[in-house]
């Protein structure tokens, strides 16, 4: 290590596995003020002064960055808040959220919405947060404000989103904000489901999960990107297509990008751990939209993901209090709460599909970090942020609901053994969760021009 940059180190953190840009390796990691400094060798001399921290063989993370999380906060505090998401997020290794504009009351549609979110967010957050903006059929003017402001992006609905003071956009009006956002070089994040072939699929009321899957077919998804390519490649705009669960769409986003339209992809951990086939009758912990779809639409969604056709992993945490998960898929909230078991469930499955923890890092942590252009996350490289988890990826548990943190503990994983336990996670070089205890708040508010 330099001399330069050793006088100034305050903490190494050490392992035999320390999952890098260049692959997984034994190695030593340098902090200083919050910042990785220097990745040495495993057995590289400590600095004079310096702390020692060393894990053995459990594996040294980046600190995953999660870019889809509904807070609901303020509001629909009582579905989730930012004291619990954050607690709940840390618990799982996430160091970073960026907050979905809608769930909350106000919407994050306008700067003011905005400021009032961060006020409410900046004593609260364990982890760092940034915020998503909401393009609606009337707010085409405060965009930009909202770019200016520091949102990472504008989310829209293409089908009713659920809540009232969301409004979804028709073809006309996702034309106009996607111009308006390109025209600023903006990026427009896309919950992707047509409102006309949704319209045309059965509406089935009931328990049944069959059913449900029925009245959310594959084509609305299909529909949806399809037109979103093409008015993305028209317009030249940046795009993003929220929480794929269709398969069947796969083949259209590789063609789109094959054709350089700027499109990246998102799936979730639901999808991609949970199948249509295990749902019982009755358990609304698993609905969503778009829904789990079957086994064998979850192989395709693991091959796109490994050649690169999704770029990344999200939670899409969207809670809500247990009397709205009742059991009629019709009436139910829909919505999974995966925040604190994003890590493990993914890293469950991956290791039986032949995958590294090298994969799952770039899949939920890179990758997502370089959507939002949160150049400081997202690697245990210099210059980054003294972010990091630290996994012992062979240990198991059974999850038991009793012993997660968010607000309302409601989880489509009850049950499930699940490989991977976080033992700890830092946030700038400040140790956040250990042995289940965290300190105080110690979060950011991020925006995305600072």
């Amino acid at each position: 290590m330099d001399t330069s940059v050793a006088a100034g180190v305050e903490l190494v953190l050490r392992s035999t596995r320390v999952v890098t840009p260049e692959g997984t390796r034994a190695a030593s990691v340098a902090v200083s003020g919050g910042k990785i400094v220097a990745v040495t060798a495993h057995d590289a001399a400590v600095p004079h002064g310096a702390r020692l921290e060393d894990f053995g063989d459990d594996v040294l993370l980046p600190g995953l960055v999660d870019t889809h999380v509904h807070v609901n906060d303020p509001g629909r505090t009582e579905w989730e808040g930012f004291w619990t998401a954050t607690r709940a997020a840390a618990a799982g290794g996430i160091t970073t959220l960026v907050d979905m504009p809608l769930n909350s009351l106000p919407p994050t549609t306008t700067v003011d919405n905005l400021r009032t979110k961060q006020d409410v967010a900046r004593s609260k957050a364990h982890i760092d947060v940034g915020f998503w903006g909401g393009a609606l059929p009337d707010n085409v003017a405060d965009l930009k404000p909202l770019h200016d402001a520091g949102v990472y992006g504008f989310k829209c609905f293409l089908s009713p989103s659920g809540v009232e003071e969301f409004p979804e956009l028709n073809q006309d009006q996702l034309a106009t904000s996607m111009a308006e956002i390109a025209g600023f070089g903006g990026l427009l994040i896309v919950h992707a489901e047509d409102p006309h072939e949704l319209d045309a699929a059965p509406h089935t009321s009931g328990p049944k999960y069959a059913d449900y899957l029925a009245t959310r077919p594959r084509v609305s998804e299909d529909t949806a990107i399809e037109k979103l390519i093409a008015l993305a490649k028209r317009i030249g705009a940046r795009v993003h297509v929220l929480h794929l669960s269709s398969s069947d769409a796969i083949p259209l986003i590789a063609a789109a990008r094959r054709e350089g339209v700027r499109l990246t992809v998102e799936t979730c951990p639901h999808y991609l751990t949970l199948t249509a086939e295990e749902v019982p009758d009755g358990a609304s912990e698993f609905k969503c939209c778009p829904p789990i779809r079957e086994a064998g639409n979850q192989d395709l969604l693991w091959g796109a993901l490994a050649d690169g056709t999704i770029d990344c992993v999200v939670t899409d945490h969207s809670p809500s209090t247990a009397d709205l998960k009742t059991d009629d898929f019709a009436t139910a909230w829909g919505g999974i709460s995966g925040l604190q078991l994003s890590l493990p469930a993914v890293w469950t499955e991956a290791r039986k599909r032949g995958h590294t923890l090298d994969d799952v890092v770039r899949w939920m942590s890179t990758r997502t970090a370089e959507l939002v252009g949160l150049d400081r996350k997202g690697a245990i490289e210099a210059g980054r942020d003294a972010d990091f988890a630290v996994l012992a990826p062979d240990e198991t548990f059974t999850v038991d609901p009793a012993e997660l943190h968010h607000r309302n503990r409601v989880t489509a994983y009850a049950g499930k053994t699940l490989s991977g336990v976080v033992k700890s996670t830092w946030l700038r070089g400040e140790r956040i969760l250990h042995g289940g205890e965290f300190t105080e708040p110690a979060g950011r508010l991020l925006e995305r021009n600072n």
